[in-house]
């Protein structure tokens, strides 16, 4: 297939490496240093819907794949359908399941998904007033878009009231407080074509920035996949009590849903609940989910986007497991630094099990006065907050956790950091579901 990927990110990065794997003729728009090695690039606006849709149509695309929420929230799988063209992602409205939190409880509460009790407030009184309900820890979730840093979970009250007043100041002006959830967190990526749902393998991401689940939260500094201590029957349990329904209700409402229904999951002591919708794959889960994936990722795209799930056999996956760690700019995930040479990426490639997915990188002309190089070779130069995402895959966790730290210690880039932290807990059988 001839196949367009929207996007710039690791996710994306991700999604492209593994249909390389597959007899695909690949492009992405507008793409990164990493996929260029893999993908023709182009330099289009990802959040201009007609610019997008005319590519797709100047491509002769047979599937685009829309990655980040930004695109898919500003519409851009609207325009692309209505060329005529099959697209993976949902519409622009129901995307507002990443897009509202209040949307998304609207949804859960109509097809009866189990989730955390919420107040939808507009007002410095109805948080305050919700903040007391709930008592603390309290968490307080913008309710538009915030690239995974809207959340502020605190047991400082004014903390959250402080957090609250950022989140009414937008031009939405709306928030939801929850009831805090116990328990280990889970995400599944859940594939619906409208009507049938099909979930990929279970992964656990690490959202704060420091050890220890420390500090303050970000877009995602690592995960791990297989999840070892997971339940057996939870995939299962997702699709039944939360995916389905979800999709079922979406349809109910004449809002289809095609794409990845990410579903965040607690483990709580009182059974699972969903801490969040999303509507695209997860970064930085998608780093260790797609390369678990033995069957081909492409048909299994265009099947969602052409309602055929139906006739895909079932999804086979390798027995490897997957761990990937975030390597970050200095400052992240406040103002930080870019601009700065990365190097070591070749040495840790050459390491077994490992390979490294771009996330905020970009090349820039190396200047004419230096003598081991041709003047004007471009280089490679940090250009975001997460900068790459280091990947090992081994034949058990501890292996991969090994082989993705080894390939972390070959990245050279100045005042970068990680957290060392990531997929420890499970290797060392410390995580444990909630019990009553």
């Amino acid at each position: 297939m001839r196949i367009l990927v929207i996007g710039t990110g690791a996710r994306e990065h991700a999604i492209v490496r593994q249909l390389s794997l597959e007899e695909h003729e690949l492009h992405a728009a507008p793409g990164n240093p990493g996929m260029a090695a893999l993908a023709t690039l182009h330099p289009v606006d990802p959040i201009d819907p007609a610019a997008v849709a005319a590519l797709a149509v100047e491509l002769a695309a047979e599937l685009v794949v829309v990655g980040p929420e930004a695109p898919l929230c500003a519409g851009v799988v609207d325009a692309v359908r209505a060329a005529g063209i099959p697209v993976f992602g949902p519409s622009g409205e129901a995307a507002r399941l990443e897009g509202s939190k209040s949307f998304a409880k609207e949804v859960m509460a109509a097809a009866g998904v189990p989730t955390a009790m919420a107040h939808v407030c507009t007002s410095t009184a109805e948080v305050a007033a919700a903040l007391d309900a709930f008592g603390a820890p309290h968490v307080v979730k913008d309710d538009g878009l915030a690239a995974g840093k809207g959340v502020v979970v605190t047991s400082d009250r004014q903390a959250a009231l402080g957090h609250a007043e950022l989140c009414l100041e937008k031009e939405a002006g709306c928030l939801v407080v929850e009831e805090f959830l116990d328990g280990p967190e889970v995400s599944l990526f859940c594939i619906a074509d409208g009507t049938d749902v099909v979930a990929l393998a279970p992964a656990q991401d690490f959202k704060r920035v420091g050890d220890g689940d420390s500090g303050p939260n970000t877009g995602g500094m690592g995960a791990y996949s297989p999840l070892p201590w997971a339940p057996e029957d939870l995939v299962d349990e997702v699709l039944e009590r939360v995916a389905r329904p979800t999709v079922t209700e979406m349809a109910r409402r004449g809002i289809p849903f095609v794409g990845v229904l990410y579903v965040g999951l607690a483990l709580t002591s009182r059974g699972t609940r969903v801490v969040e919708f999303n509507a695209r794959f997860g970064d930085p889960e998608t780093q260790v989910v797609l390369p678990r994936l033995k069957s081909p990722l492409g048909p299994l795209l265009f099947a969602a986007a052409t309602a055929t799930l139906a006739r895909l056999p079932e999804l086979r996956w390798h027995e490897d497991a997957a761990v990937t760690v975030v390597v970050a700019s200095e400052g992240y995930p406040g103002e930080v630094r870019q601009g700065d040479p990365i190097g070591g990426i070749a040495d840790a490639e050459a390491l077994e099990g490992v390979h490294v997915v771009h996330a905020g990188t970009t090349l820039v002309p190396r200047p004419a006065n230096e003598e081991e190089d041709a003047p004007g070779r471009a280089h490679l130069v940090s250009h975001g907050g997460r900068v790459l995402s280091v990947v090992g895959l081994g034949p058990d966790l501890a292996t991969a956790r090994e082989r993705a730290y080894a390939g972390v210690a070959q990245i050279e880039l100045e005042g970068s950091h990680h957290r060392s932290d990531i997929a420890l807990a499970a290797v060392e059988g410390r995580v444990a579901v909630a019990t009553p």
